[in-house]
């Protein structure tokens, strides 16, 4: 007896169940169930997610003042007012009504997403690597998009379990993330590790001072997380005063040049949050090939914050040197860092 074959519009129904919008769940089974609309969303370039392609255009279109009546079970459109009734209609006549400007947005665009909820797991991340490697840290990140989570020290924390409050230390945060506890382990609460330096690699930078790009930014966000945009306008008004390198061009084709900027005698760490699963087998294969490499000269650490097929959200560091790959799973999260829980 064989499974039942692996849809993705079932997984990205179960994604958006797990990150609380339930909009997307309703578009998603929608789209699931409608042939048409399905091949409409495959236009998507090869290895892009379709349903982040499709919902982020017909989001995109809705920002930039598209009326129809799809707006307003949008809640970051309408108010934040819960609307009774069913949007997978009006979202098909959306779809048919702007069908000739929803296409080459959905053949072009790639998902840039920037959630800075997710520094709640960068700091508990680096903090873990810092006990094990020392500091100060060399930070390079792969797919970093505009760059807001490579000023992840930017932003405050509050971790919650139960009527416990456990705040990081940050100076004079830009904003600050609540990230509830689960579980019985508490993350790394110490000082924010030093860092030396920072750089990311990512082969579609955003440009944050083209407006048309800043959308595409916003449109990407599920708009029934609200806070979600709150936290995006206030990174990148603090991402504004203090931008971190950004080079442009393929991350396996950057990366050892990055690598070997790093002084010997200094930790360096790559990391990347919701990107690798985007990597074909033989890009996956290669970043660990190059990674062992650079670890036959000197200990490279790597984070990698990932979803898995079964659901699952992972923070795993891995330690390449002389050869042996160590890894360990630090802990579970919620794809946004709304929850974690620290193993």
């Amino acid at each position: 007896m064989t499974g039942k074959p692996f849809d993705y519009w079932d997984f990205f129904i179960g994604e958006a169940k797990r990150a609380g919008s339930p909009l997307y769940v309703r578009l998603s089974e929608g789209v699931r169930d409608n042939p048409q609309l399905r091949a409409f969303a495959a236009g998507a370039k090869k290895g892009q997610p379709p349903a982040n392609i499709l919902f982020g255009a017909v989001h995109y279109l809705l920002l930039r003042g598209a009326d129809h009546p799809l707006r307003r079970f949008y809640p970051n459109l309408n108010g934040g007012t819960h609307v009774e009734g069913d949007p997978v209609p009006h979202f098909l006549d959306f779809v048919a009504t702007h069908r000739e400007q929803l296409a080459p947005l959905i053949a072009a665009k790639v998902t840039n997403t920037n959630e800075v909820g997710r520094a709640s797991l960068l700091h508990a991340a680096f903090r873990a690597v810092a006990e094990d490697a020392g500091e100060p840290l060399n930070l390079i990140e792969i797919g970093p998009s505009a760059g807001l989570n490579l000023v992840w020290d930017r932003y405050g924390v509050r971790y919650h379990r139960g009527s416990e409050i456990f705040e990081l230390p940050v100076a004079d945060p830009a904003l600050t993330i609540d990230c509830e506890l689960r579980g019985d382990k508490l993350p790394p609460l110490g000082p924010t590790p030093k860092i030396a330096s920072r750089v990311g690699l990512e082969l579609n930078p955003v440009d944050l001072d083209d407006p048309d790009q800043r959308d595409w930014l916003r449109a990407l966000v599920w708009p029934d997380t609200r806070g979600r945009f709150e936290r995006l306008e206030a990174a990148l008004k603090a991402y504004a005063s203090d931008r971190p390198e950004i080079r442009a061009g393929s991350a396996l084709d950057l990366l050892p040049d990055a690598l070997r900027a790093i002084p010997e005698n200094q930790p360096v760490c790559v990391y990347h949050s919701y990107v690798v699963y985007q990597f074909s087998t033989e890009m996956k294969e290669a970043l660990e090939s190059l990674l062992t490499l650079a670890g036959l000269r000197r200990p490279i650490w790597r984070i990698g914050i990932e979803g898995g097929l079964d659901g699952s959200n992972t923070i795993e560091m891995v330690r390449h040197h002389d050869g042996v790959r160590d890894a360990k799973i630090l802990a579970l999260c919620h794809p946004h860092g709304a929850w974690l829980d620290w193993r």
